[in-house]
């Protein structure tokens, strides 16, 4: 068991199971330093993540689904996920998710990536809700669920102010909207103004490298630029929690 890819996936895990979105009872665990097994043990509860995991890890021949470099890819996006064939993937997905109704991924193929941004746009039904209604609540929770990045404008103790991109819907198109401000928690405790930093819902959960960030934006940009082509897959909604 890797202790620092259990306390990265911490970090990317908390705030959706502190808010009860995904994982098992007791938030607070995923915080403690001192607790990397029974984080590692309570990381196979989030059962979306946790499959995804597996089959990066699997498929770059790693034994241990925690492990640092697999961790990152599924959050953050490395060279890791060049090794995960699409069709496989996908196939991979039907089985484990046999039952979850709404989004495109029952038919993705070859468009299929085992990383968040995937099951965020997706598995997840929210995206097919906007496109058939235009619903603003469907924009708020993919803008939330999704990993975005920010950067750091001033710490105020446990809270700071954090310049990122809101997604937006405008003419039937789901895209990054201008510049704005939000405040938000802090996980990390070195957070300094300046930071490149990835947020999840509302805290920060972690410092970003320039090619971390890019990664970030460019697997979303990816998501969002071929969904957005004609007959990306149909979508349909009904929420079911991973």
């Amino acid at each position: 068991m890797s202790d620092s890819g259990t306390r990265l996936f911490a970090r990317y895990a908390y705030p959706p199971n502190a808010l009860g979105y995904c994982g098992p009872e007791g938030a607070s665990v995923l915080l403690r330093a001192d607790a990397t097994a029974e984080i590692a043990a309570r990381a196979r509860a989030f059962q979306g993540a946790w499959a995804y995991l597996e089959f990066i890890a699997r498929s770059a021949d790693i034994a241990d689904p925690l492990d640092a470099r697999v961790v990152e890819a599924y959050w953050i996006g490395n060279d890791l996920l060049d090794r995960v064939p699409p069709a496989a993937l996908a196939a991979f997905l039907r089985r484990r998710f046999a039952g979850q109704e709404g989004g495109s991924w029952a038919s993705a193929q070859d468009r299929a990536v085992a990383h968040h941004s995937f099951h965020v746009f997706e598995v997840y039904p929210w995206l097919g809700l906007l496109r058939r209604t235009g619903n603003p609540a469907a924009v708020s929770v993919l803008d939330r669920c999704r990993i975005r990045t920010g950067t750091v404008r001033a710490v105020h103790g446990p809270t700071a102010t954090v310049v990122s991109r809101p997604l937006i819907w405008t003419d039937g198109t789901l895209t990054s909207g201008p510049p704005a401000d939000e405040v938000v928690r802090t996980l990390p405790r070195d957070v300094e103004s300046g930071d490149r930093v990835a947020l999840h819902w509302d805290w920060i959960c972690d410092v970003l490298t320039p090619a971390q960030q890019t990664a970030i934006e460019e697997q979303e940009h990816r998501r969002l630029d071929t969904l957005f082509q004609p007959n990306p897959g149909a979508a349909s909604t009904s929420p079911k929690r991973q």
